[in-house]
């Protein structure tokens, strides 16, 4: 969907994954995304799962807390034609995942996990998707974190691949290849 703009917040509500931040991402993870199935956690407007739809994921689903994120998500599913392929789930991923989705049975091929800054939820996130086992084998997650968070080299049976910064911005890659 090159060079179409999303809609997006008005106001500090959410940090919405910069262009400069999101082309790195799948220049790290690839371009060509032919049938994966996608989690976007604290998806905000819901970029980094659109743009898997665009470059072929089979579908995607988002989660966020906010009613907020979900409207957005759902009004940017409809501007790129993704409503068929997406579905945005509204949860508290601070109180756990949800438990009962048809679309969390499936085991997941790209996980893309961006919590806000400063508040601890990144690992505890990491180890509670490793342990309810929805990943693929392989499947690929991404971390986004504040720069100068750096990231454990392995969560349960994640195993970090790369780590790079792109301003106040560190993407970290891991890599699930089976259960321990």
């Amino acid at each position: 969907m090159r060079g179409r703009r999303l809609a997006s917040f008005k106001g500090l509500e959410i940090r919405p994954t910069s262009d400069r931040v999101r082309e790195a991402i799948f220049d790290l993870i690839g371009h060509h995304l032919t049938g994966e199935k996608v989690l976007d956690l604290f998806a905000g407007t819901g970029s980094l799962g659109i743009e898997a739809l665009s470059r072929g994921a089979a579908w995607a689903l988002f989660i966020d807390h906010s009613p907020k994120a979900i409207d957005l998500i759902v009004r940017n599913l409809k501007l790129c034609g993704f409503e068929a392929q997406g579905v945005a789930l509204r949860k508290d991923l601070i109180k756990g995942f949800p438990r009962r989705h048809r679309l969390l049975e499936e085991k997941m091929d790209l996980v893309f996990v961006d919590p806000p800054y400063r508040k601890g939820m990144i690992l505890p996130v990491l180890e509670e998707i490793s342990h309810l086992r929805i990943l693929g084998s392989p499947a690929t997650l991404v971390a986004q974190s504040e720069q100068k968070e750096v990231l454990p080299p392995r969560v349960r049976d994640l195993q970090l691949v790369k780590s790079r910064v792109y301003g106040e911005t560190r993407i970290t890659l891991y890599r699930h290849e089976g259960h321990e």
